[in-house]
């Protein structure tokens, strides 16, 4: 379903005590970007710089690339079938799997918490979705979920908190939990008709309870409820609540997107009253939507930029400071909040090129 202009990412991880964009391009190659703040008296300097280059030898386009939880493996996928594993430590790259099970596209890969041990999920239009796992060294299929009628597009591990759950987006319009019940086993439950045409991204939000920093009485347990927000081609962005009874059922739909919703991004939080979600579309517009109330029912949306070409991916930096943004318009921006509420441009690259630019741009924020 994905066009083939997608041929890279922008996964945000934290690497030493900055957030580390990834963007792979050129079909084969994947290019690991440190971010830093410039001493001076612009404040807002910022530099970013080229920390790797990763020749993948994928023998078509790349359409993900994901770190590992501690930064030292880089797992991507291609529209040649494979997934494969990289040892990225020190500037270096060593091929550590490639692995093939896929019979078709791959466009998602998604590392689980490494609690768990070390767990990799795929998708592609196949209609399946893998679950790898390492053992003595060993790459191997662990799962195969072939429940979904078209192309799935989308993997996302929930906060290790709530055990090893994996939501999974389809082209059928369907999304399917998958929850590791022990003993290899995994439980499916899958939510029909998500969204009409079919489901592009799935996020799930953080494990923690907005406002718990300052509310949550000292040593009382958290009642923690499963969330997620899933985006589609029916221009929506959908919030999913777990239910008591262990279902799941919608809690808003947010609409301001005039086209496919490309993808969604939960923020993290470490309980502060806000919550807050970027979304981008095929329509070029990424939104950031926030919520303030206790009972999560208030969202409001507000432009971070409107873009000429569509935005495909939008990634928050593990502090949820800095969002980065990639789209068919060549660049990889990164885009901060100011003092006064107003979204800027921070730092920009265009695919393929060595370096970002260090100047800074104000954000477009009020361009329809």
């Amino acid at each position: 379903m994905r066009e083939a202009v997608l041929t890279w990412c922008v996964p945000l991880e934290l690497l030493c005590s900055h957030p580390l964009p990834v963007s792979a391009f050129l079909k084969t190659q994947v290019k690991l970007y440190t971010y830093r703040a410039c001493a001076g008296k612009d404040e807002m300097g910022k530099m970013v710089s080229v920390i790797n280059t990763v020749d993948t030898s994928h023998e078509d386009m790349i359409h993900d690339a994901q770190m590992d939880y501690y930064g030292t493996r880089l797992a991507t996928c291609s529209s040649d079938r494979s997934v494969k594993i990289f040892d990225v430590r020190n500037g270096g790259q060593i091929l550590i799997a490639d692995l093939r099970g896929h019979e078709g596209p791959v466009w998602q890969v998604a590392w689980a918490h490494p609690m768990y041990g070390n767990i990799l999920a795929s998708c592609s239009y196949d209609r399946k979705v893998i679950i790898w796992r390492e053992e003595n060294g060993t790459w191997e299929k662990s799962h195969e979920h072939a429940g979904h009628d078209s192309s799935v597009n989308s993997v996302c591990w929930a906060p290790h908190d709530y055990g090893l759950i994996l939501a999974c987006g389809s082209s059928d319009g369907a999304i399917s939990l998958l929850t590791y019940t022990g003993e290899g086993q995994w439980e499916v439950k899958k939510i029909n008709n998500a969204h009409t045409i079919g489901c592009n991204a799935v996020s799930w939000a953080p494990a923690v309870v907005p406002g718990s920093l300052i509310d949550q009485p000292s040593g009382q347990k958290p009642n923690y409820i499963k969330k997620f927000a899933s985006g589609g081609c029916d221009n929506l962005i959908k919030l999913w609540k777990e239910e008591e009874d262990g279902q799941w059922k919608e809690e808003q739909k947010l609409e301001a997107h005039s086209d496919w919703v490309r993808d969604v991004a939960w923020a993290p939080s470490i309980g502060l009253p806000t919550s807050t979600i970027a979304s981008c579309s095929q329509d070029g517009r990424v939104f950031i939507w926030t919520c303030d109330d206790a009972s999560g029912n208030t969202w409001s949306p507000k432009l971070l930029h409107k873009f000429n070409d569509v935005v495909w991916h939008v990634s928050w930096s593990i502090t949820a400071n800095i969002l980065a943004v990639s789209g068919g318009d060549n660049k990889v921006t990164l885009w901060k909040e100011s003092v006064d509420g107003q979204w800027v441009c921070i730092s920009d690259v265009n695919k393929g090129q060595g370096s970002m630019s260090a100047s800074v741009t104000e954000g477009q924020q009020n361009e329809q």
